[in-house]
């Protein structure tokens, strides 16, 4: 398990490699990685460009967030590695943001997985983002796609 909140910006390849190097037990690896986009989404049409976005956190509670989304996805499938880069402070369109990479013996829980991290990371770490735009800043709220998939996993049958 590795879990990382920082400033920098990562490389994903690096990042992989340590992942796992060594573990011949994955035969899965399902990758997620965020970046700003320049546009926001509303309505189906990308509106309101946004010329910057800041990431603030909670240091110490959102680690400990994002250690607990991990755990739980350990508990739901069969991992090998798990990885969460999330980045905070300003950010311009294109840079990333986050990294998830799953590692399991089969595809389907790495990608499973992953895609459980990435939902629950949008609706449960304690991140506040703060757009820049041209016509000024402006906190952005929850949107009611994320919580629906987030929601998905609390279905019963999900593994």
């Amino acid at each position: 398990m590795a879990v990382r909140v920082q400033a920098e910006d990562f490389d994903v390849g690096a990042e992989l490699a340590r992942l796992t190097d060594g573990n011949a037990r994955i035969g899965g690896l399902a990758v997620f990685v965020g970046l700003v986009r320049e546009r926001h989404v509303r309505d189906g049409y990308h509106q309101d460009r946004i010329e910057a976005l800041t990431l603030e956190h909670w240091p110490g509670r959102t680690e400990e967030a994002l250690a607990e989304i991990e755990a739980e996805a350990r508990r739901r499938w069969p991992l090998d590695a798990t990885l969460i880069v999330h980045r905070h402070g300003r950010l311009v369109a294109g840079e990333r943001i986050v990294l998830v990479a799953v590692g399991s013996p089969h595809r389907e829980a790495a990608f499973e997985a992953c895609g459980f991290l990435v939902d629950w990371l949008k609706t449960k770490a304690p991140f506040w983002k703060l757009e820049e735009t041209p016509e000024g800043e402006r906190w952005v709220e929850s949107h009611a796609g994320d919580e629906e998939a987030a929601a998905r996993w609390d279905k019963p049958g999900k593994a």
